[in-house]
């Protein structure tokens, strides 16, 4: 008779937890060997979150002072109108045939030279602008250049020490998955979340001198007898860890 493929077997309660237990002593060695990196995976993905914002800023910076080219050359399209209808109304003021012509002639080219006050004035502001936005743009890219340096070097330091570490996490990742085939998903589950939301990652603890492993509080005789049976899930009531006997046991 052939034999059940693995993913096929029926494993009791005892072996789930037993699974879960290895499973956790898997990942905490992997979590150990994490350590080493200490802070650079944060830092790294600090780095690259504050590179992609000054880089919207730079973006940002180039558009506005792209606003500004094209703010100064409407504006000096409109002084160069303004200069021609002046010219074109002085000549007229030569063939005027009375006071009130020449009047509102006259009205006209101050409007026009009014109206060249006005743009060379904004002119003047767009200068402004453009300036201060070069300056901003200078700052944000030695910003950028040396922000890109100091992730540079941290990206080097996280990748030899992933390299270095790499061929042994590779081989607890694999002793992990063989420890998952025995426990069912739902199990899984619930250990992946407890491990998220404790301090050092332990999910599964051991009872040790009538105590939780993981917050050290006392465990009832009665239920530290039903945690050595295995015949159900036990969790801590308490830190919520999931508990089993201790490795003597």
């Amino acid at each position: 008779m052939a034999q059940k493929k693995t993913s096929e077997v029926d494993y009791s309660m005892q072996e789930k937890i037993l699974a879960l237990y290895e499973l956790q002593k898997i990942d905490s060695q992997i979590d150990e060997i994490n350590k080493v990196k200490g802070e650079l995976p944060l830092e790294v993905q600090d780095l690259e979150d504050e590179l992609a914002g000054l880089q919207t800023r730079i973006e940002n910076i180039n558009g506005e002072m792209e606003e500004f080219n094209t703010l100064t050359k409407q504006r000096k399209r409109e002084i160069d109108q303004a200069k021609i209808q002046i010219s074109h109304y002085k000549e007229q003021q030569n063939n005027v045939r009375n006071n009130r012509e020449y009047d509102a002639i006259t009205k006209e080219i101050e409007y026009q030279e009014l109206e060249i006050e006005l743009a060379e004035k904004r002119l003047k502001e767009y200068a402004a602008g453009i300036k201060n936005k070069k300056a901003q743009l200078e700052s944000a890219e030695a910003v950028v250049a040396d922000r890109g340096q100091d992730l540079a070097a941290k990206k080097a330091e996280l990748e030899s020490i992933e390299a270095e570490t790499a061929d042994q996490v590779a081989a607890l990742q694999a002793k992990a998955e063989k420890a998952k085939v025995k426990i069912d998903e739902r199990l899984l589950v619930a250990y992946n979340r407890i491990r998220k939301s404790v301090r050092n990652g332990l999910a599964v603890v051991s009872v040790k001198r009538d105590a939780c492993g993981g917050c050290f509080n006392r465990i009832p005789p009665q239920r530290q007898v039903d945690v050595r049976q295995g015949k159900k899930l036990i969790v801590c009531e308490y830190c919520g860890r999931i508990l089993v006997a201790g490795d003597e046991e």
